[in-house]
C-alpha cells in the first residue's frame, strides 16, 4: 500500500460537539417512505401506518465483541450494521422502512471515520429502500458501540413466526452456509501473522466470496420477494445469524416438534469447502455452528413443495417431525446423530 505524503488532518469530534456532530453527518438525509412523516431534527420520529403490522428489532454491535476494527473497515462496518438488522424484518416475511441509529464513540474516533461509518450505512438504506430517521450519540471509554433499530410493515396475514412449524414441513434455507465464518477465521489468521510480523503484508488473494459474507453481508430481500411471486407463506422463519443448528432448534423448541435434516443437502459454496479444509475444518461443522450467515431459513407446507422445488435460490435439507425435542441430522453415511444447539452466543463469548 502507498504511503500518502500529504495524509489529510482529520477532525476531532469535540470540535462539533454532540448536536454538531449529528447535523454534520445527517443534514442531507433525505426521507423517500410515505410511512415516514418526520425523521431527524425534532424530539421524536412520526411515523404512519395504516391497516399494517409494525415490526421492531434492536441488535447492538460492540467493538471486541462483534467486530475488530483492526480489519473491519468502517464503512463495511455501517453497512453491515444495517443490513443484518434489515434481515430481522425480512425474516418476519416483512418490509423494512426505517431504522435509527444510536451510537458510543471514544476519543479516537475522528469526525471523518464517522462520515465513513455513515456512508456504509446510508448505501445500505439507499439499496434496500429504508429511511434513517433519528438516534443518539454518546462517549464512549471502551470502543465503539453501535445500536441499530429497524421498524419494518407487514399485513397481517402476511408475518411469519419462528412457532409455525408443523409436522411433515419441509425444512428449507437460501443460499449457502459457513462463508462467514470462514471469512472470520481467515481474516483472525491473517490479524495474528500481521501482529507477529507487522512487515508481513496479509493475503486475501482468492478469498473475495468468504470475506465479502463475512464484512459485508446482503440480507435476503429477493426471497420475500419470491414468496410474493410463488404465493407462498412459510410456517416459520428465522434468519441464520447465530448458526444453523441454533436457528432451526429455535423454530423447532417454539413450534414445539422435532427436525431431521441431511448433511449432504446442507448447502455449500466450494470455495468454502475448500478453505475450511486449509483450515483442517470440517465444513458441515461450520454450517452448522458458524453463523453470520443471514440466510433464511424457514419451513413450508409439503403441498408447497412443486412450487419451490426448482427455485436455485433455495435448498430443501430436512423435514419437521411430531417429537418435540427429537432434533437429529443424517450424516452422509446414513447415520443418525443429534443436532445440538452450538452455534454463536454473544454473551458467552467473553
Amino acid at each position: 500500500m502507498l504511503e500518502d505524503k500529504n495524509p489529510k488532518p482529520v477532525s476531532e469530534i469535540s470540535e462539533l460537539g454532540e448536536f454538531g456532530l449529528i447535523h454534520h453527518l445527517t443534514d442531507k438525509i433525505k426521507l423517500t417512505n410515505k410511512s415516514s412523516i418526520k425523521g431527524i431534527g425534532d424530539d421524536a420520529a412520526v411515523l404512519e401506518y395504516k391497516n399494517k403490522q409494525v415490526l421492531v428489532s434492536t441488535d447492538m454491535l460492540v467493538e471486541g465483541i462483534h467486530f475488530d476494527l483492526l480489519y473491519t473497515p468502517l464503512k463495511h462496518l455501517g453497512y453491515k450494521a444495517v443490513t443484518t438488522n434489515l434481515s430481522d424484518i425480512y425474516a418476519m416475511n416483512g418490509t423494512p422502512k426505517q431504522i435509527t441509529v444510536s451510537m458510543a464513540v471514544s476519543n479516537r474516533i475522528s469526525v471523518e471515520a464517522l462520515e465513513e461509518l455513515y456512508e456504509g450505512m446510508l448505501l445500505a438504506c439507499e439499496i434496500y429502500g429504508v429511511d434513517l430517521i433519528g438516534g443518539d450519540t454518546t462517549s464512549s471509554l471502551s470502543g465503539l458501540v453501535l445500536s441499530i433499530t429497524v421498524i419494518g410493515e407487514a399485513e397481517k396475514k402476511d408475518v411469519v413466526y419462528r412457532n409455525g412449524a408443523k409436522e411433515n414441513d419441509l425444512i428449507c434455507v437460501s443460499g449457502d452456509l459457513g462463508g462467514a465464518f470462514m471469512g472470520l477465521q481467515l481474516l483472525e489468521r491473517e490479524k495474528k501473522i500481521f501482529n507477529e510480523n507487522n512487515s508481513i503484508q496479509p493475503d486475501f488473494s482468492g478469498h473475495d466470496y468468504v470475506l465479502e459474507r463475512q464484512l459485508k453481508p446482503e440480507p435476503r430481500k429477493d426471497v420475500i420477494d419470491m414468496f410474493k411471486e410463488l404465493s407462498i407463506k412459510p410456517t416459520a422463519m428465522i434468519d441464520v445469524s447465530d448458526g444453523l443448528s441454533s436457528d432451526l432448534l429455535h423454530i423447532c423448541s417454539q413450534s414445539k416438534v422435532g427436525c431431521t435434516i441431511y448433511e449432504d443437502k446442507i448447502p455449500l459454496d466450494f470455495t468454502v469447502v475448500n478453505l475450511a479444509n486449509d483450515f483442517n475444518l470440517e465444513p458441515t461443522v461450520c454450517a452448522l455452528n458458524g453463523g453470520e450467515d443471514y440466510e433464511l431459513l424457514f419451513t413450508i407446507s409439503l403441498d408447497d413443495y412443486d412450487k419451490i422445488k426448482d427455485q436455485k435460490r433455495v435448498a430443501v435439507i430436512g423435514h419437521i417431525t411430531s417429537t418435540e425435542g427429537s432434533y437429529q441430522i443424517v450424516d452422509k453415511n446414513e447415520s443418525v446423530h443429534t443436532l445440538a444447539a452450538q452455534g454463536w452466543d454473544s454473551i458467552s463469548k467473553q
